[in-house]
Parts: C-alpha cells; sequence; structure tokens
C-alpha cells in the first residue's frame, strides 16, 4: 500500500520548523525527498520516520 507523499508544510509541522528550514534541508540534501515535475517537493512519510529515527540515534550515540 502507497501512502500519501507529504507536502513540505506537513513535514515542518512534524518535525516542528518553518517550511524555509525544510526547504533549506532540501538544497542541502540533509532530508530525503523527490520531486514531482520540476518544482514540486514531496516526502514519502516512511523515509522521513526512517530518517528521524537515525538522526535519534546519531545524537544519542555521541
Amino acid at each position: 500500500m502507497i501512502n500519501k507523499p507529504l507536502k513540505v508544510e506537513e513535514v515542518a509541522d512534524l518535525l516542528g520548523v518553518s517550511t524555509d528550514v525544510v526547504y533549506s534541508m532540501v538544497k542541502q540534501g540533509e532530508i530525503p525527498y523527490f520531486k514531482v515535475g520540476k518544482r514540486l517537493i514531496r516526502f514519502q512519510a516512511s523515509s522521513i520516520q526512517k530518517w528521524m529515527n537515525e538522526q535519534e540515534q546519531c545524537h544519542n550515540a555521541s
């Protein structure tokens, strides 16, 4: 089953940051995303959850 892709605003809400921060993370290649067409940015919920878990593990290990 395919989950509905998340919008920038939804990821920002999930992370508790502004959309500007999410766009910056995309630009820097820090967060998994994909494009629909040339400009539309979307995120797979499962990829964001995995990324969040990895970030948590990295910060808990230090």
